[in-house]
């Protein structure tokens, strides 16, 4: 039972931040399960099952909030419905000596993406309103849903900055587009992984729990992706998700680091974290700063201009009420 409480809160936490900024659900939950010792494609099966249901329940969410494009839904979430078949059909042939490693090196890789992506580049926008070519949209797609079913996430760290730096979508439909055209992806992971583990790779119990937390926070994150600091929240899940996937790798067979070892790396990445979440932080206070300036400038720009602005010029003899004046007056 605290299992389940756990996997649930997990669900909720990676829901909240995956609706929030487009990505981390997969990565989040698949670290989780690993950490618990699951199979790595059994865990990546588990959490592409749960997905099914959050991203239909998110998708909804963000559509019903106005944060979808649909025609990057389509060009993006059909090849990546096909990268994610494959790449379920290949992590269920390797063997779990094998497939542990590989899975730890991939979120560690897409980890440390996100940790550098956020710290220090933010949420990138710029080229807004221009179209967004399949020829681009296409292959990311077929890569992003690869790495997603074969790392257990991938999705929303491959496929939402490569969006948003292209600039041409505004950030909040970048995450509900993402975060729609999983649903996609997660159905056709779940048959390849059905077809290579068979219905006992899946720990039912496990998902409905991942799911239950997830569908609790879909509605929320929608709301929370126009308020949330993205910038804050993608250095620390992305130093959570560098920090789990390295200690998974010092205990495997592939590098077999002894305890003091371990520790010392920990401490290495503990230190790394707290200065990447508190360079965030100030920068994400100095970009609030700048816009502030920026808006009291041409405020007081405007107020110039209006205070200069020439005045009608009075006829001679005529009062401010259309009178004449004494001076105008007749003599006798």
């Amino acid at each position: 039972m605290k299992t389940l409480i756990l996997l649930a809160l997990a669900g909720l936490g990676a829901q909240l931040v995956d609706g929030s900024l487009g990505m981390a659900y997969g990565v989040t939950s698949t670290t989780l399960l690993l950490a618990f010792g699951t199979n790595p494609a059994a865990a990546s099966a588990t959490v592409h099952l749960a997905e099914i249901g959050t991203t239909l329940a998110s998708g909804v969410a963000h559509w019903r909030f106005g944060n979808v494009d649909w025609r990057v839904v389509g060009r993006i979430g059909i090849p990546g419905a096909v990268g994610a078949f494959a790449g379920a059909t290949v992590l269920s042939s390797l063997s779990t000596d094998v497939a542990k490693p590989v899975m730890a090196l991939i979120l560690l890789g897409l980890g440390l993406y996100v940790l550098g992506r956020f710290t220090f580049l933010g949420l990138p926008a710029g080229n807004l309103g221009k179209p967004l070519r399949r020829r681009f949209l296409s292959p990311l797609g077929v890569v992003a849903g690869f790495l997603d079913a074969t790392g257990g996430g991938g999705w929303g760290p491959v496929g939402t900055p490569a969006i948003l730096a292209s600039g041409r979508l505004e950030p909040r439909k970048v995450i509900g587009s993402i975060d729609t055209s999983e649903f996609l992806v997660a159905v056709a992971a779940s048959l390849g992984f059905l077809l290579g583990l068979g219905s006992e790779g899946v720990d039912y119990t496990w998902a409905g729990a991942l799911l239950v937390g997830g569908l609790i926070a879909a509605p929320i994150a929608a709301w929370l992706v126009r308020h949330v600091p993205p910038r804050i929240l993608g250095s620390a899940v992305g130093g959570l998700i560098v920090l789990t996937n390295i200690r998974t790798l010092l205990r495997s067979d592939w590098v077999g680091a002894g305890d003091t070892a371990q520790w010392a790396v920990y401490g290495v990445v503990y230190a790394a974290w707290a200065g990447a979440l508190a360079y965030a932080f100030r920068e994400h206070r100095r970009t609030l700063a700048a816009a502030d300036g920026a808006a009291t400038a041409e405020d007081t720009a405007g107020a110039r201009t209006a205070d200069a602005a020439p005045t009608a010029e009075r006829p001679a003899g005529v009062g401010t009420a259309g009178e004449r004046t004494p001076d105008a007056a007749p003599t006798a």
